[in-house]
């Protein structure tokens, strides 16, 4: 017994020394090496900023979808006319929530302009239901939602781009909801509708 206790008191001597030379070996110079803190002024650089800009073309992993339209609202240089995604009733409903998070304040539930923030003072923007916007391109909202408008800022950081396409969609079905005729009806439905048994 004694022998084995021996062993053991020898094993956690010899773990601790090698701890203890472990740790001589960490010099605070590391903690302590020269460097700027952000947003510092620095003699070195010729423009007298410590931070430096990335390098002019510098496109983040992951997020090169040049001339890929789903990514950019455009094709060949031009806004593309309708949504480069399939248009789903899952993506609706999805438009109708992210819509209601990021639209519904400055433009309303409806897209006529007059959500709560601009009943609180602020200026309207205008309606959906215009023909300008009626007509505008999909890829107009999108380059809008992405990149902001007069007064709108860019929402291009704060709404993906699946969640951008979506918005649109429900944009669509909006302008449709305060437009539509009878004429747009399927026939089969309208013959529900004539009848009043429509759901």
């Amino acid at each position: 017994m004694p022998l084995r206790n021996a062993r053991r008191t020898r094993a956690v001597l010899a773990v601790f020394a090698l701890c203890a030379i472990m740790a001589s070996g960490c010099d605070k110079l590391m903690h302590d090496q020269p460097r700027y803190k952000p947003f510092r002024p620095s003699a070195f650089f010729a423009d007298g900023m410590s931070a430096r800009p990335a390098v002019a073309g510098t496109i983040a992993q992951g997020t090169l979808h040049d001339g890929d339209p789903v990514f950019t609202g455009e094709q060949d240089g031009q806004l593309v006319p309708v949504m480069p995604v399939p248009l789903t009733p899952e993506l609706l409903k999805r438009g109708q929530e992210r819509f209601n998070v990021y639209c519904a304040p400055c433009h309303g539930a409806t897209g006529e302009g007059n959500g709560m923030i601009v009943r609180r003072g602020f200026p309207a923007p205008p309606s959906y239901h215009i023909d300008r916007l009626r007509s505008a391109p999909d890829g107009h909202f999108f380059s809008v939602i992405t990149n902001g408008f007069g007064r709108m800022y860019e929402y291009g950081t704060r709404v993906p781009v699946a969640d951008r396409w979506a918005i649109i969609a429900y944009i669509r079905a909006l302008q449709v909801s305060q437009h539509a005729t009878l004429a747009d009806v399927p026939a089969d439905e309208q013959a529900k509708l004539n009848t009043g048994t429509a759901q």
